[in-house]
């Protein structure tokens, strides 16, 4: 039995080893060098995008402009639907900042080949295929509709917690708890499920199989990038929202 134990050990199943990363060791602290990369990767697209857009601003928008303003009504009517006609607009910019950082994150794990770039250890991959990068974004959300709720209430706001009846205390304090584990948890693993979707598929049938699985993976990671946005909206819509 031992010696079939180290036979099945010698034999190689797969190149990537779960939990491999590449760190980078600044000041004391371990970071993530290949969710930094492909991070920054994702930011310099969407500065250069807005900079090519915005050079030449026409009065009947075309091309690039025409699309990028697309994408700014897009997002301004999902802000006002969540947050409400008079609250909205200071939080355009930032719900606006949530889905396209997701969007384009996500579109980059299907559309960049970043398996032929090679690194010390582990391998790029899409930002929304690292935990820690979901559980930053579902922070931000949870720090920003507390702040939404405490800037327009004070520590009135606190006041939720024992609506309509004290008794339900200990269940708004989880449900607190339970937003930003939402958040994280499904954008990270549809994001990972998918990759690792296609990987097998390219594994097992190289040619035809995996490209209608990939163009269900892009839709997929758009609606994904959308429900973070929508929940992210509407959380501080709810914070902002007068209780009676």
């Amino acid at each position: 039995m031992s010696n079939l134990f180290n036979n099945l050990n010698a034999v190689t199943l797969a190149s990537l080893e779960v939990g491999q990363h590449w760190y980078w060791e600044i000041g004391g602290l371990k970071l993530h060098g290949q969710v930094f990369l492909t991070s920054w990767f994702v930011i310099a697209v969407l500065v250069v995008a807005s900079v090519l857009a915005t050079q030449s601003i026409q009065r009947v928008p075309s091309g690039l402009q025409n699309f990028m303003e697309f994408g700014l009504e897009f997002i301004r009517d999902l802000a006002k639907t969540q947050i409400g006609e008079k609250e909205y607009r200071p939080w355009v910019p930032f719900v606006g900042t949530l889905f396209l950082f997701i969007f384009v994150s996500n579109w980059s794990g299907a559309l960049v080949p970043w398996k032929l770039f090679e690194i010390p250890a582990g391998e790029l991959a899409a930002p929304t295929n690292d935990i820690n990068t979901t559980v930053a974004l579902s922070l931000l959300t949870s720090l920003a509709y507390f702040y939404a709720g405490i800037s327009k209430k004070g520590l009135g706001y606190f006041a939720r917690y024992v609506e309509p009846t004290p008794v339900l205390l200990p269940i708004n304090i989880l449900e607190d708890f339970t937003k930003p584990l939402s958040l994280s948890f499904r954008l990270f693993g549809n994001i990972l499920a998918d990759e690792l979707v296609v990987a097998v598929l390219v594994f097992l049938v190289p040619l035809i199989v995996p490209l209608p699985v990939m163009v269900l993976g892009l839709f997929t990671s758009a609606i994904q990038a959308l429900i973070f946005a929508t929940l992210a909206a509407a959380y501080i819509g709810e914070a902002l929202e007068d209780h009676h």
